[in-house]
């Protein structure tokens, strides 16, 4: 991980996650709050979290579970459930007690992540939706107003068609819609960063960590920006835009049969960057994908593959790119 570890007993039943980049963050978490970071460690620790979008994913999962209320609940059981604290110490401890106390809090976080609580987001995920998809899996829904919608691979909404409203939330993925025409009331998507206003039309959004985008295949739909929505597009049919937390990229034209073509079960690009067709990957592939070189993630890619095949897929572009590909047990995929 670029960083020699202490020598210390490690506990008789001690957690180390099958994921080699969690298991990395959770020791990372750990040492950072033991409160010895000098600025050499902040910059080990940066270049381990620079290595991919992954590694700096799972950290910031790590901080997050830490400050989230089930998080902190679970911490004070815990803590209720102690055995009494010792004598007061006749000063402040030494440096070493003081480590091992901070790395014992840090343990207890393991622990209780181990046990459940890493499942937060995805539990999180769950409660909200009123439909999801799992990996690998995609599943058509017909919505109380007579409209459809398709949702891809781990994929997750919320809906809202009461009082007339006709309103999506998507939690997760991509979702296809074919809106049944109603003048009277606008149909509304909403992703992460912008909303989709139509009144009868087939169109697809989709979410990424960093952009929304949203695909036109008929009729006319307007997007707008939620953190100003005075920034908006309308669309025409084979039009495309993409949306972040700040702007609304130009349109651009686009194929929605080759855009959209995980309706029909494949997956097609065409000179795209690796890493962004590496994430589109691994929301089919049940297992874990990591990059641990980031010129991997720079290389430019053309492909048109089986989505019941990413295994496949992965390794025939790692081929043609000259990556190597090693698969270890528990479908864990590492390219470099």
């Amino acid at each position: 991980m670029g960083y020699e570890k202490e020598d210390r007993a490690e506990p008789e039943h001690a957690f180390v996650h099958d994921d080699p980049v969690v298991d990395e963050a959770l020791e990372w978490f750990a040492r950072m709050r033991d409160g010895e970071a000098d600025a050499a460690v902040e910059a080990e620790f940066a270049l381990w979290r620079g290595q991919s979008a992954r590694h700096a994913r799972e950290y910031d999962a790590l901080v997050a579970i830490w400050g989230s209320r089930p998080f902190g609940d679970a911490a004070a059981s815990m803590q209720a459930g102690a055995a009494p604290a010792p004598a007061a110490w006749p000063g402040p401890p030494p440096r070493p007690a003081r480590r091992r106390a901070a790395w014992s809090i840090a343990a207890a976080a393991i622990v209780l992540l181990s046990i459940g609580i890493l499942q937060y987001p995805a539990l999180m995920l769950r409660w909200q939706a009123d439909y999801l998809t799992q990996t690998g899996d995609r599943r058509t829904v017909q919505l109380p107003d007579g409209s459809s919608m398709t949702l891809d691979t781990a994929s997750a909404v919320s809906i809202d068609f009461r009082d007339g409203r006709r309103q999506v939330r998507l939690l997760e993925g991509e979702a296809f819609f074919d809106v049944k025409h109603d003048p009277a009331r606008p149909f509304r998507v909403q992703g992460r960063f912008s909303e989709t206003e139509v009144h009868g039309t087939a169109f697809a959004v989709g979410m990424a960590s960093e952009d929304d985008r949203v695909i036109l295949e008929t009729g006319r739909v307007n997007v707008s920006l939620l953190a100003d929505r005075t920034n908006q597009v309308k669309l025409a049919p084979g039009e495309m835009v993409v949306a972040t937390s700040g702007a609304l990229s130009a349109v651009t034209r686009v194929d929605p049969e080759s855009a959209l073509a995980w309706r029909q079960g494949r997956i097609i690009f065409e000179n795209q960057v690796f890493s962004r067709v590496l994430d589109e990957l691994r929301r089919y592939y049940p297992g874990r994908v990591i990059v641990a070189d980031s010129r991997v993630g720079r290389l430019r890619v053309t492909g048109n593959y089986r989505l019941d095949d990413i295994e496949g897929a992965i390794r025939t572009l790692a081929d043609a790119t000259g990556v190597t590909m090693n698969r270890l047990p528990g479908g864990l995929i590492i390219l470099h």
